[in-house]
């Protein structure tokens, strides 16, 4: 028999796989206790992996699982963690995560429907669901990609493919009118990437202003749009922003979608974070407006708290999306019935080989349902809400914003407080709290990112996360005051 050094037996997979499930079920009991993310440096980690080349001989895979748990555990940033509040990635579902290890073994391929009939089925069904739990139509074309980026990417392709007046398949971006973009000056850099990756060049983009709450200010887009009509340029697309990165604003989807409708333009939303929210009873009446779209994004491993990576790309118009993306090669015969016809997902994204993301998402709805949901996603706004409340009390801490599930504050030392405007406090000021961020990273006990408004540099928090309670975000505002009042003592006797 062939001896093969990649195979273990069922025993000794049945004995690894019982050591590896306890050693995470205690990481998830202790986590609470644990830094959030660890005091540590590119050079620390590297020394701790090793620096030999590759090992000529195999070796023990108990070793092998049991080392790298240890590394991981001990020196990875948590986004599991109840004091994570950095960016928007969730805290990964348990059966998510289980989910992944039966997607793993099986090693289905869901390129094509012949190489994974199951699993090309239930990823067809979780993209009904996403769409459905969001108000979206549930008969739309969608697809199962890495995450916001990708996600909007395809609905971006699909777009142009289908507004571009000319064969772009055949004859590329150059052979029509340049296609313009529209966004808000708050949209995610997925879009420049997207319009570089798809050869319109940056000076496709259009910012669009903002209002002070950092939602889109309608008058501006059809100002732009018209602008770029009289100059001979062809408008094409609009993104709408369901849940900005920085503040968690929210573009008025309604009206730009009868602006759209109007000038017969392509009406994107970007919901990676915020579209989830729509489920709510009491969601803000803007998010209803993703109903219209012609496409929207979502990130399930966002506010659907499914395992990393999981993106969705959604189209009403699913020949758009089949069209952009299906090619027929010969060494691919991957026919089914008429009366019956299989899914083959390579002809509805930019994969071919594609793993089997569907399925951690597709299990944690069924764990969790539409109440569920409701339930967690209405408790991290709450949470959220309480944070903000807890900074406005503080006399150390100023709160700036709050939308959704993210609140933005700073440190502000009481006696600087009337003079934080003036530029020399202002600059002071953004140094402290530039240096307090680094800090309280560092330190471990919570973790959170930033976002400059009208030149104020800020700390951000964003609650995804299941496990988040209410002692956690208050002491988001302890910790900041008081490492805030170290820091501004070191620094005024430094100055």
């Amino acid at each position: 028999m062939r001896d093969s050094p990649a195979e273990l037996s069922p025993e000794e997979f049945r004995a690894l796989g019982h050591d590896v499930v306890d050693r995470i079920a205690e990481l998830l009991s202790d986590l609470r206790d644990r830094p959030v993310a660890p005091d540590t440096s590119p050079a620390r980690i590297r020394s701790l992996i090793g620096g030999e080349g590759v090992p000529e001989r195999g070796e023990d895979p108990r070793a092998i699982l049991s080392g790298v748990a240890d590394l991981l555990f001990d020196h990875s940033t948590f986004n599991g963690h109840p004091r994570f509040f950095g960016y928007i990635t969730s805290s990964a579902s348990p059966i998510g995560a289980l989910a992944d290890l039966l997607a793993a073994s099986v090693n289905a391929n869901v390129g094509a429907w012949q190489l994974s009939p199951v699993a090309t089925e239930i990823e067809r069904q979780t993209v009904r669901w996403v769409a459905e739990l969001i108000g979206f139509p549930a008969d739309c074309g969608g697809i199962m990609v890495s995450g916001g980026n990708m996600a909007n990417m395809v609905c971006l392709m699909a777009a142009l493919r289908s507004k571009a007046t000319w064969d772009m398949r055949q004859t590329g971006t150059a052979s029509g009118k340049r296609l313009v973009l529209y966004a808000s000056e708050e949209v995610h850099t997925w879009l420049h990437k997207g319009a570089d990756m798809c050869g319109l060049g940056l000076d496709s983009v259009r910012a669009v202003a903002v209002d002070g709450t950092r939602a889109m200010v309608l008058g501006d887009l059809r100002r732009q749009i018209a602008a770029d009509r009289k100059a001979g340029l062809e408008p094409a697309f609009v993104v709408g922003t369901a849940g900005s990165v920085g503040v968690g604003a929210i573009d008025p989807l309604p009206e730009i979608a009868r602006l759209c409708a109007d000038e017969r333009m392509w009406f994107h939303v970007d919901g990676a974070y915020g579209a989830p929210a729509a489920m709510l009873a009491d969601a803000p009446p803007a998010l209803r407006g993703i109903s219209l779209a012609d496409s929207v994004a979502i990130d399930p491993h966002k506010w659907l708290y499914a395992p990393i990576e999981a993106g969705c790309a959604l189209v009403r118009d699913k020949r758009a999306l089949h069209d952009a993306f299906a090619f027929h090669p010969p060494y691919y015969r991957f026919e089914g019935s008429d009366e019956d016809p299989p899914t083959n997902f390579h002809e509805w994204g930019p994969q071919n080989t594609r793993g089997f993301r569907a399925l951690k998402v597709w299990a944690t709805i069924r764990r969790v349902g539409r109440e569920g949901y409701r339930r967690m996603i209405g408790d991290d706004i709450a949470l959220s809400r309480a944070m903000f409340e807890e900074a406005s009390r503080h006399p150390d801490v100023e709160a700036l914003t709050q939308s959704l599930s993210i609140a933005t504050f700073r440190c502000v030392p009481s006696e600087l407080f009337d003079t934080r405007h003036e530029p020399t406090t202002a600059a002071y000021l953004n140094e402290l709290n530039t240096q307090l961020l680094d800090r309280l990273q560092r330190q471990g006990r919570v973790f959170l990112s930033n976002a400059v408004l009208d030149g104020v540099f800020a700390l951000r928090a964003c609650i995804v996360n299941f496990r988040t309670e209410l002692e956690d975000a208050r002491t988001v505002v302890t910790e900041l005051a008081r490492v805030g009042a170290e820091l501004d003592r070191e620094l005024r006797v430094r100055s």
